[in-house]
């Protein structure tokens, strides 16, 4: 799968460097184009995967791996009409080999189930699994040891107990989780799209990036930095969910901390908490897995009530992915952002979750082949506008666990370290004191962890295409 791999694998860097100058040598090799779209894939380089797997079947119409790449490209970004299309070339070149055959109904089959949502979304008012749930008459049968609410409430005795629980590998009962997700839907729905909080001169909060449901790391972080309360705020910036094999312990966790500190710890919405994403990169597999297709819809629903930004001090501006595709966006567009969907494919909420930081000026089309690159001008002019100091963003795995770019003005901070096992990347969270405001960065490394693969859940498209 796209996580785990040899040594080599972890060179992917190297791996692109060469094949670009291979290329640049010999600028007609199929082959090359398609190693270096496995390199791209395997650094969630979408875009670019997509167009050199294109450029390698230019080259060569009958190249098998080049329609391979081509497809898992597509799947990863979504387009899974476009991804069954070089699917069925294969089959059609190749009508007795197993494994197209598998890949091409495993393909269609996530086009039908698509086509039926999109048929349902669009009768009248779309219902709310809670309308069907009857959590009250739930029993939880004699034989459960595990943690329970406390009429119906979660405490923090509740969240040490669960966490212990979730530490031995053994699953929160159902009804349980269920009384955790109607209560934080309840909770974030009444949140604005940006949420604006103000740190007293002698209040710090810890702003923590992406975690992918790598538990045993998340305990670590709680054992290095104090667990949450109302004098130990944090704020976790999207991507809680998938690659690692642990996102329920961790979203159940992030969600139960959310109820029992509702004004002292907070959570954005990253790209993974969307149904495009769960679907391919394990959270979807894994809540069908541990619990069931309902609860996952239930999830579904929460994730679209998450916050996209959070604005501290009116100073620092906080979102998952980064700015935007154009100019003049001001904090109020934020405000106004009708949040309770999936992200469309372009605009402000899309720019929130998807884009990155580049070093040089203006903008670029996204490698990733969703929203797009901005320049350190492209911050700055944002900043000014909004009289910002600087933003804070995640989304891309750093060595350091961190990285400062524009100058200051623009942070990132990745909260995954050894990010799906094999990346050997350090971990790293952000102190920031009401008093200054000025970003203190602590570092941390992986932790071991159960013997789950990465992407143990996830699609097996996801998993085969790398092949």
């Amino acid at each position: 799968s796209m996580c785990h791999g040899s040594d080599i694998d972890k060179d992917y860097e190297n791996a692109i460097k060469y094949y670009s100058e291979a290329l640049e040598v010999n600028p007609s090799n199929a082959i090359y184009y398609s190693n270096r779209s496995l390199a791209y894939l395997r650094t969630e380089c979408y875009g670019y995967a997509l167009a050199d797997a294109t450029k390698a079947l230019e080259i060569d119409k009958n190249y098998i791996k080049g329609y391979y790449r081509r497809a898992t490209s597509n799947m990863a970004l979504g387009k899974f009409k476009a991804a069954l299309k070089d699917y069925e070339t294969v089959v059609r070149v190749r009508p007795n080999d197993k494994d197209a055959k598998m890949k091409y109904q495993e393909c269609n089959k996530i086009v039908k189930q698509k086509a039926f949502e999109r048929a349902i979304a669009s009768d009248e008012i779309k219902k709310s699994v809670v309308d069907s749930l009857d959590i009250e008459s739930m029993t939880i049968e004699d034989d459960y040891e595990g943690p329970k609410l406390e009429d119906g409430k979660v405490t923090l005795r509740f969240m040490k107990e669960m966490m212990d629980w979730f530490k031995d590998q053994k699953k929160l009962h159902r009804k349980c989780a269920y009384q955790i997700l109607v209560q934080v839907k309840d909770v974030l729905s009444k949140l604005p799209s940006l949420v604006e909080i103000t740190l007293k001169e002698t209040e710090k909060i810890t702003i923590c990036g992406d975690t992918h449901g790598q538990y045993y790391d998340l305990l670590n972080i709680f054992k290095l930095n104090g667990l949450p309360s109302e004098t130990n705020p944090y704020l976790f910036n999207g991507d809680f969910v998938d690659r690692g094999s642990f996102s329920l312990e961790v979203i159940l966790t992030l969600f139960g901390f959310k109820l029992l500190y509702p004004d002292h710890f907070y959570l954005l919405r990253g790209n993974h908490e969307t149904d495009n994403m769960n679907q391919m990169y394990g959270f979807e597999g894994e809540v069908k897995a541990k619990y069931t297709a309902q609860m996952f819809q239930l999830f579904s629903e929460v994730f679209q009530w998450l916050p996209l930004a959070q604005c501290i001090n009116s100073k620092v501006l906080v979102m998952h992915g980064g700015l935007f595709s154009e100019d003049g966006v001001t904090l109020d567009d934020l405000r106004k952002i009708d949040r309770n969907r999936q992200p469309p494919d372009s605009g402000p909420m899309c720019d929130l979750l998807w884009s990155d930081p580049q070093p040089q000026n203006g903008r670029s089309v996204s490698k990733r082949g969703v929203s797009c690159q901005f320049g350190p001008d492209v911050t700055e002019r944002f900043l000014e506008q909004n009289k910002l100091d600087f933003v804070v963003r995640s989304h891309e795995v750093k060595a350091e666990g961190y990285e400062v770019t524009h100058s200051g003005k623009c942070i990132t901070v990745f909260s995954a370290p050894n990010y799906c096992d094999q990346m050997g990347n350090k971990g790293a969270y952000i102190h920031l004191r009401g008093s200054d405001l000025k970003p203190e960065f602590h570092q941390f490394t992986a932790v071991p962890h159960p013997n789950v693969k990465p992407m143990a859940y996830a699609n097996t498209l996801m998993q085969m295409g790398m092949m």
